[in-house]
């Protein structure tokens, strides 16, 4: 079964930012799918759907690698 948790990642503007995440969140091990809500300049909204529940530190390091700070939703 599933899990789709929803992230806040402050910092992104356009989608390269959005790829970005995307492909950083995509290659934790589990993750099944990434969706992100751009809102430019502001809190943007990533959902990920994944085959257990991921670590919030790995996923806190993967939207920093990309550059970007993960926040409270």
């Amino acid at each position: 079964m599933s899990t789709t948790t929803a992230y806040g990642v402050d910092g992104m503007t356009c989608n390269h930012c959005v790829a970005s995440v995307t492909e950083e969140i995509g290659g934790l091990a589990g993750t099944e799918s990434v969706s992100v809500d751009l809102i430019s300049g502001g809190t943007s909204r990533v959902t990920v759907t994944s085959a257990s529940a991921l670590d919030p530190a790995l996923v806190s390091a993967a939207v920093e690698e990309a550059g970007y700070q993960l926040v409270a939703v």
